[in-house]
């Protein structure tokens, strides 16, 4: 059941999103060689308790960690680990959740680790990209598949595929609502738009198939060919005016 969101709330969404959002960019900021991705779920977990927020991941599912930290072919749910240190070259994909007055904010971003090859800096900008194009069509009156066609178009058309396994998601009062939000589909189709909707739009985009698999942690999920993959997310409402942002640090 889609659950419609009062301007109070949509309010109180947007404080959880700028929480979120902070703690993202903190971390996107420590993001070097030499530099582990304990450290960064560290940096994660501090700045968000320190809002009075709690970190929306943190024992989610059993989910050992406040940040989804998945570099080069880990596509998402990259286990944050003392013994994973940065590379120069590195891609470096964030996922970070808050809660804060009982709703969520969730984004993602992924980094550069110093100087990237010019084939990662592509992928990593057409990803972004897509999120964007796919926040454009958030609108309502246009349906769901409007929004993951939109993605899946302006990917495919730079020869990138967009995973199936795992798609963007309603967000609110929990971190997981309907309705679910893939990242691909058919113009028309799908669950109608309406405001007061709030929504994680989340492209993971691949360098080749998108099949992906999981590893024995039963979380770390790669590409099933060893390229690299990216991951940009940001949490929209859908008002009467257009698509709004939530996860903004200002």
């Amino acid at each position: 059941m889609v659950i419609l969101k009062t301007a109070r709330e949509i309010a109180a969404m947007r404080e959880a999103g700028r929480v979120s959002s902070r703690a993202l960019h903190e971390a996107g900021k420590a993001v070097e060689p030499g530099v582990s991705t304990l450290e960064l779920d560290t940096i994660v977990r501090r700045y968000i308790e320190k809002q009075g927020a709690a970190p929306s991941f943190l024992g989610y599912g059993g989910f050992p960690a406040s940040a989804c930290i998945s570099v080069n072919n880990v596509v998402i749910h990259g286990i944050p680990s003392a013994k994973q240190i940065l590379k120069q070259g590195d891609i470096v994909s964030i996922d970070v959740g808050a809660m804060l007055d009982g709703y969520h904010g969730d984004n993602a971003y992924t980094f550069a680790c110093g100087d990237i090859s010019k084939e990662a800096q592509a992928l990593l900008d057409a990803t972004k990209q897509s999120l964007y194009e796919g926040i454009k069509n958030a609108v309502a009156g246009n349906r769901i598949g409007d929004i993951g066609n939109a993605v899946q178009r302006y990917v495919e058309a730079r020869s990138y595929s967009v995973v199936r396994d795992y798609v963007g998601h309603g967000v609110g009062a929990k971190l997981h609502e309907d309705p679910s939000v893939p990242n691909y589909g058919t113009p028309g189709r799908g669950v109608r738009l309406l405001p007061g909707m709030t929504i994680a739009i989340e492209p993971m985009i691949n360098q080749g198939t998108h099949k992906v698999r999981v590893l024995d942690d039963d979380w770390t999920t790669v590409t099933a060919d060893g390229k690299l993959s990216a991951h940009f997310e940001h949490t929209i409402a859908v008002t009467p005016n257009g698509p709004v942002i939530l996860t903004l640090p200002d």
